[in-house]
């Protein structure tokens, strides 16, 4: 595969994903803060951020699929010309939102003191971890609400809103960790606990803005102009349910795995945490540029142009792999560097010096997965996603790695190693998928 894009089309892809990119690489930035915040606290505070982080991830990963049936109508709409209905399907996910998000924070905020344990078995982990993960739930709703309207922004053209919204709340946000869990400014020092109560006064500061930015920018488009039908909120949740349910088992995955490296250590399981961080920072902007595939690909399908619509998905794909290289390579050249500003033990950065360098060598593989499978989203093929998703996360990975990790003793490397096939062969499976080109039959 060439990696040369006219330069016309790199404009256009550019255009749409640097500020999806900025907004991500802000919200990594913001983890990032956190763990290097919460990780002078020790290991014991760092592991039970990281696997509070994903827990709350897998509590509202229903609601997040909701972005991707927002984004996949919307920008259909946008290319056939609909203008005065744009924003309809923003209207039903925040109505879905509303109606499901209450009732869950609730449900769960009772459940994270008797599941959390089950979680990690150390109680010096538990005790950082129930309050960290309690505040965390209160969230939810605002969180599902700032995903809806982040879909809608991306598929409108305006992602500079989304970047923009993102940029305060997390100014908001390290300010708040800064108070809370350190107890400057005569705040009571809260720890992790005030690392997660920081982070949800941000999100409901977030989804503030989003409604004004909404009546300011998206009246014209329909946004809450009354209720959406029922049968047009049951036809949003069949699109949305299988991307609800992908992000479901992989958040789920990402909270088995953390258990997996638990069973080796905690030492092991504050490095594997420290290591997604920090991962996630470089793929990101991968998937910034996957959510503008989405959009140029669902506007294409809407002006009824297939055959664009798929040389979309091959561009952004070659601009991913040059810009995920670059950002990996000091994962591998100076793994040393990177790592020391979060782990503060030796014995811990040696634990992470070569997984580090692994994720840095396999960054162009997780672009082309990345990328694609945006692309297969945003032209509504949501299911077929969700079952390759699924399948090798959990019919492949995650058995091995209990097998390879704590059974047979190879630890958290060998774990590591698992994940990077695993990821490639993902990668290899929608790059397959898109060229066969039968997502372009999808009707949204």
């Amino acid at each position: 595969m060439t990696l040369i894009v006219e330069p016309e089309r790199l404009r256009r892809i550019l255009t749409l994903a640097l500020p999806i990119i900025g907004g991500m690489v802000s919200q990594n930035v913001l983890n990032l803060v956190d763990t290097a915040m919460v990780g002078t606290l020790g290991d014991a505070a760092l592991a039970a951020v990281g696997i509070g982080g994903f827990a709350n991830f897998f509590a509202m990963a229903l609601l997040l699929g909701i972005s991707v049936g927002v984004q996949a109508t919307a920008s259909r709409r946008k290319g056939e010309g609909r203008t005065s209905e744009v924003a309809i399907p923003l209207n039903e996910g925040l109505l879905i939102v509303l109606l499901v998000a209450p009732v869950l924070s609730a449900l769960l905020y009772f459940a994270v003191p008797a599941v959390y344990p089950y979680l990690n078995a150390d109680p010096e982990v538990a005790r950082h971890g129930v309050p960290y993960l309690q505040v965390r739930v209160l969230a939810i709703m605002f969180v599902g609400m700032n995903f809806a309207f982040r879909g809608f922004w991306n598929a409108i053209d305006l992602s500079r809103l989304y970047m923009g919204t993102l940029v305060a709340m997390h100014s908001v946000n390290i300010f708040l960790n800064w108070v809370l869990i350190f107890g400057n400014l005569g705040a009571p020092a809260m720890g992790a606990a005030g690392a997660g109560m920081a982070t949800s006064i941000a999100v409901m500061v977030g989804t503030a803005i989003y409604f004004g930015l909404g009546f300011k920018h998206a009246r014209a488009m329909g946004f809450l102009h009354g209720l959406p039908g029922r049968g047009e909120v049951m036809r949003m949740i069949r699109l949305s349910l299988p991307a609800s349910l992908q992000n479901l088992f992989f958040s789920a995955g990402f909270l088995t795995l953390y258990w997996i490296v638990g069973k080796v250590g905690t030492s092991e399981l504050a490095a594997a945490n420290v290591l997604i961080n920090v991962m996630l920072v470089a793929l990101l902007p991968g998937m910034g540029l996957g959510l503008a595939a989405a959009t140029l690909v669902g506007q294409a399908l809407g002006r009824g142009e297939p055959e664009d619509a798929e040389r979309w998905g091959w561009d952004v794909t070659r601009v991913a792999i040059v810009g995920l290289m670059l950002l990996g390579t000091p994962m591998w050249m100076i793994p040393d560097q990177v790592l020391g500003v979060f782990l503060h033990d030796p014995s811990t950065l040696a634990l992470a010096r070569l997984p580090m360098q692994l994720v840095g060598l396999l960054m162009a593989v997780e672009a082309i997965g990345m990328v694609l499978m945006n692309a297969l989203l945003g032209a509504g093929d949501t299911a077929r996603v969700m079952r390759v998703s699924i399948g090798l996360q959990w019919l492949l990975f995650l058995p091995l790695a209990y097998l390879v990790g704590p059974t047979l003793g190879f630890g958290l490397l060998g774990i590591w190693i698992l994940q990077g096939g695993y990821r490639g062969l993902m990668a290899a499976t929608f790059f397959l998928i898109w060229r066969r080109g039968r997502w372009a039959e999808i009707k949204v």
